[in-house]
């Protein structure tokens, strides 16, 4: 079943008559939801033996999901002006690359601020902490926002990985809290 829905958002990214890809709201949540979302779902699935995870593991998937949306913003930034030109109407197109920015920082870092205050409430206090510690990201994307055009690909490859680094470590503690 996932890999029909994720076969279908693949499709419909790119494909006629949806085109996904040419409204960057529609298109980078579908590919977070197929990257992050459908990921976090199905590898708890096969580590569960085939049942269906359960609320916390489904809300976290669909968090990194939404965070998966910014970090997808930060491709768009070395293709402006061709996506100008295409139509594609990336978020440095619709919104400009400064409030862009701003969208892809808070989609990033929101989601990572509320899981690590969903792994306090759940008593998975250890864990939160290096996932915390990934708030180094927001001295990062104060970097980014201030010139998005020059840093986005630097963000890509030194702000992206504190938010896989937080996706692991919230993995291991929910296996671990089980």
């Amino acid at each position: 079943m996932a890999t029909l829905l994720a076969l279908a958002f693949g499709w419909a990214y790119s494909m006629p008559p949806f085109r996904f890809k040419q409204n960057a709201w529609v298109g980078n949540l579908a590919c977070g939801v197929s990257y992050e979302t459908l990921a976090w779902i199905t590898g708890a699935a096969v580590m569960l033996g085939g049942a269906l995870p359960g609320p916390r593991i489904l809300l976290l998937a669909v968090l990194y999901g939404i965070g998966a949306h910014g970090m997808l913003t930060l491709n768009d930034y070395k293709a402006i002006a061709g996506d100008q030109r295409m139509g594609i109407r990336s978020l440095p197109v619709q919104l400009g690359p400064r409030r862009a920015a701003l969208v892809a920082a808070a989609t990033i870092s929101l989601p990572q601020f509320v899981v690590v205050a969903l792994l306090y409430g759940w008593a998975c206090r250890w864990p939160a902490r290096p996932c915390g510690a990934a708030g180094i990201q927001l001295v990062m994307l104060a970097e980014f926002v201030a010139r998005p055009v020059e840093r986005a690909l630097w963000y890509s490859a030194i702000g992206v990985p504190f938010s896989v680094l937080g996706m692991m470590v919230c993995a291991l503690a929910l296996r671990f809290a089980a």
